[in-house]
């Protein structure tokens, strides 16, 4: 049914969640350490500034999924609470403090994301280096996860310096099915999100390749099945998928809350697809659980490996989705 659209200050208040999708706010003094290191080093997190419903349980662990680039995004997404505007001039101690901060916390995986950085030449490529390069140097046994943007119009050579600099994975998420795009991601392009996954192939087979989607944003079954050949066409190694919260009355409100059952039941077609790992539930977010989730990954490719008579890891060829653009993704 269609709706007439309300003003801002007119419109319902955000849906009651249901009892599966409820998490405790967090209180612990485990929390409390992550917040004030955060503070200390000036660092932003995807955690608060996402308003991620896992922060009480990550910040306990002491894990939390980094921000750099600055708080302030270049695009508007429908279903992401992060800041829009123009962004600050980059911090030039970032890398430093990010390595700082998984050496005092004391991790064995970190994750870092960025914002959106369109005013950036290589769209905050190089900083993506610069990251990953102290975090090699000041925290030699921690594995890195880096989930960027698109790199919209330098994506090739945004790629090909980030995996020079070799990530253990490289995660970038394609949010939804192609039809909702225009309402949802509307500065992003489906078909170039899954080039970058190529392309991050092309550059270094040896680098996992990760990849998620939201549910509850009306997609069907069907599309959201496609996704998954098209993300297993691109070679993807780990497919996540979570449930879609409303982070404010003027974000994309949510179609429908899929249940846990749902989710197990996708979650065992993508294992069936060829996934190396896949996380489906209602609280999965990109990060949740990263760490454990890529020693699983690792021995899931070691054990194919071993199976294969140890093969080297297998680039796709001719790849079924690629259609023409009216973007370039290079």
């Amino acid at each position: 049914m269609n709706e007439i659209t309300k003003p801002a200050d007119m419109r319902p208040p955000i849906q009651r969640k249901p009892d599966w999708i409820r998490v405790k706010a967090p209180t612990s003094k485990g929390y409390a350490e992550t917040r004030r290191l955060m503070r200390d080093l000036k660092l932003n997190t995807v955690c608060e500034e996402a308003a991620c419903p896992n922060i009480g349980e990550c910040w306990t662990k002491k894990h939390a999924t980094v921000m750099i680039l600055g708080d302030v995004c270049t695009r508007a997404c429908a279903f992401c609470n992060v800041k829009t505007g123009m962004p600050r001039m980059v911090d030039p101690m970032e890398p430093v403090n990010v390595a700082v901060a998984a050496g005092e916390m004391g991790l064995e995986h970190i994750v870092i994301t960025s914002v959106d950085r369109d005013d950036l030449p290589d769209g905050g490529a190089g900083h993506f280096v610069k990251v990953i390069e102290e975090l090699r140097k000041r925290a030699p046994n921690t594995t890195i996860e880096i989930l960027t943007p698109d790199f919209r119009g330098k994506m090739k050579p945004a790629i090909k310096a980030i995996c020079e600099a070799r990530p253990d994975v490289f995660n970038h998420n394609l949010e939804t099915v192609p039809r909702l795009y225009p309402t949802i991601r509307p500065g992003a392009r489906y078909y170039a999100s899954l080039r970058l996954l190529e392309e991050v192939k092309a550059n270094d087979p040896s680098i996992f390749t990760k990849s998620g989607i939201m549910l509850g944003l009306g997609e069907q079954r069907l599309e959201i099945h496609q996704v998954m050949d098209d993300m297993r066409s691109a070679d993807i190694d780990f497919l996540t998928m979570g449930q879609y919260l409303q982070p404010t009355p003027k974000h994309a409100k949510v179609v429908d809350f899929v249940t846990p059952q749902q989710f197990s039941a996708l979650g065992s077609i993508a294992r069936a697809k060829g996934f190396l790992q896949v996380a489906s539930s209602p609280l999965t977010r990109s990060s949740y659980h990263a760490g454990d989730d890529f020693a699983e990954m690792k021995a899931a490719r070691e054990a194919q490996l071993a199976k294969q008579g140890s093969e080297p890891v297998k680039v796709p060829g001719k790849k079924q989705w690629v259609r023409d653009e009216t973007a370039s993704a290079e």
